[in-house]
């Protein structure tokens, strides 16, 4: 039996979701989406979410203060304050950078257009999957405890082959759970279907479209650190007009105003951090993908690889069907 400290999970429904079968909700982003291109969907494949966060608060607040402090006394004159201010500063913001982006990122779960299938890193071996009679499982459950009550949650996960060896295969989770109901995890799905299927843009109802408004909306909704002081101008001269010339800046709008600029150097070089490390972590695929990926790589699909090679490999080419 639980201790009250034990939180439990309680199964409600399990579905199958599939590629070519509309779940009846409208498309939702789910704050996953790494990168949306006309040739890829990059997911976020969790950990490391927070990647560059000690280089924005140790190079964004501590190096900045100090390195303004050693501009300060380069205008007056006091050079020693200057050297000993930047050989601190400085290195407050190169060690923690160097550290953060030579670690290489996980790499995301991608969704090629252009090949229409699904590739997976891990630990340094590539899955694979075919979108083409892809199906997902969608499971709904409740986390129960007396520390965190009742949280909802659902699962969207999909089956993916080692490539080579489509007897290994693993479920993968595309997002955490936590937080979300079967309708949004449904919503997600209706995402990437309307990608791969009438993308790369599309409108609420998961329609071709010419235009990126939809997309470009959805991808907007997640929260920005670098465009809060800006969402905060924006409140307020909604709040001014609607006031009609009274007072409308309340206590929580002048603390936002004196505190969101001062933070903006840490969200800015946190995202610059992150940014970087990506780019670099983007050089572990192997070839057979990054080729794939490239707007005039090939077309054939990993699964088709492997029919070719079916004799020498003893690879099966209806191996990578369906979910069971």
């Amino acid at each position: 039996m639980n201790t009250p400290e034990q939180s439990r999970s309680n199964a409600a429904s399990a579905i199958k979701l599939e590629a070519d079968k509309p779940t009846g909700e409208q498309p939702m982003e789910l704050f996953i989406t790494d990168e949306h291109t006309e040739y890829y969907l990059a997911l976020k494949a969790g950990g490391d979410s927070d990647r560059g966060l000690l280089t924005g608060v140790l190079g964004g607040i501590g190096g900045c203060v100090l390195v303004g402090l050693g501009l300060i006394g380069a205008m007056q004159g006091k050079f020693d304050i200057t050297y000993m201010t930047f050989s601190i500063g400085i290195p407050l913001f190169l060690v923690p950078f160097l550290w953060e982006t030579l670690r290489p990122l996980p790499l995301p779960i991608l969704f090629n257009r252009r090949t229409r299938e699904v590739y997976y890193d891990h630990d340094g071996v590539l899955f694979h999957a075919p979108w083409d009679g892809i199906q997902a499982a969608a499971h709904e459950f409740q986390l129960v405890g007396t520390n965190i009550g009742s949280i909802q949650c659902a699962s969207l996960e999909i089956r993916v082959w080692q490539f080579e060896k489509p007897e290994t295969a693993l479920m993968i989770s595309l997002g955490a759970p936590f937080g979300k109901s079967l309708a949004m995890q449904k919503g997600f799905w209706e995402y990437i279907r309307a990608y791969m299927n009438n993308g790369p843009y599309f409108d609420e109802h998961g329609n071709h479209s010419e235009f990126d408004a939809f997309v470009k909306g959805q991808l907007a909704v997640r929260p920005k650190m670098s465009d809060s002081f800006k969402r905060t101008r924006e409140q307020i001269k909604q709040a001014k007009r609607e006031a009609g010339g009274k007072n409308y800046l309340s206590g929580s709008d002048v603390i936002k105003l004196i505190l969101e600029p001062m933070f903006y150097p840490q969200a800015r070089i946190q995202e610059f951090t992150y940014s970087i490390a990506k780019r670099r972590s983007r050089n572990r695929w192997p070839s057979v993908v990054v080729e794939r990926l490239k707007a005039n790589g090939p077309t054939t699909r990993l699964v088709d690889l492997e029919c070719e090679k079916g004799a020498a490999t003893g690879v099966e080419c209806n191996a990578v069907t369906e979910l069971k």
